[in-house]
């Protein structure tokens, strides 16, 4: 018998892999455990059987990104300035040593080992059209005034700079869903599906607030 090829690179670490692993155990037990109120079959990016490299640890969404990357800052070529709030640390490693020509500064407010301690919606140390490319990803969910926080982000990205910002969706939703009743690490699990999640967002609700915010979204 041949042996079995693996068929699957992660673009972030190039790691050959027969597959990736599963969304680890505790997510689902924590929201059957809590009477999740959605169906994590709705969630848009979230790759729950193919969740994160065996390798490296690098979840769906840090691929997803890390092959954006490789088409579009690309074609940047020269010196640029990039903003990462609440950076994952592998895809840091992965942007630092394949982009060094970047000017990469990492931000958050409750991280310590950050070039920044910064609240998402004052980032008054960074003045205006500073940053080339940002990331914000799975943040804004946590945030009370995440309008206040993407004006932020539209303030500090230079004219015809590019971001990604991603956060919780449920594709059948109409609206953005909030419950401010829901306080308790048990309440948010039920209705947010995390524990420090203070909404989830539906698609047009989403789009609808970074358009909002100024900006374009593709």
């Amino acid at each position: 018998m041949a042996p079995q090829t693996k068929s699957c690179i992660c673009p972030v670490c190039s790691s050959h892999v027969h597959g990736f692993e599963k969304l680890p155990d505790y997510y689902h037990e924590q929201l059957d455990k809590n009477n999740f109120i959605f169906s994590i079959f709705q969630f848009e990016t979230l790759n729950w059987l193919q969740y994160s490299c065996p390798v490296c640890g690098a979840s769906d969404r840090d691929r997803l990104y890390a092959l954006y990357f490789k088409r579009e800052i690309s074609r940047i070529g020269s010196e640029f300035h990039f903003l990462d709030i609440a950076p994952a640390k592998v895809l840091q490693n992965f942007i630092k040593h394949t982009y060094p020509q970047s000017k990469y500064r990492s931000a958050d407010l409750l991280m310590t080992d950050v070039d920044d301690r910064v609240d998402v919606t004052e980032m008054d140390i960074y003045g205006d059209n500073t940053f080339d490319f940002y990331i914000c990803s799975h943040v804004l969910e946590h945030i009370p005034d995440d309008q206040k926080a993407i004006g932020e982000l539209h303030r500090v990205l230079k004219p015809g700079g590019k971001g990604i910002a991603m956060a919780p969706i449920i594709l059948n939703l109409d609206a953005d869903y909030e419950n401010y009743k829901a306080v308790t690490p048990e309440d948010r699990w039920m209705h947010f599906g995390q524990d420090d999640h203070i909404r989830i967002y539906s698609k047009n609700g989403f789009v609808s607030k970074l358009t909002g915010g100024g900006f374009i979204v593709h």
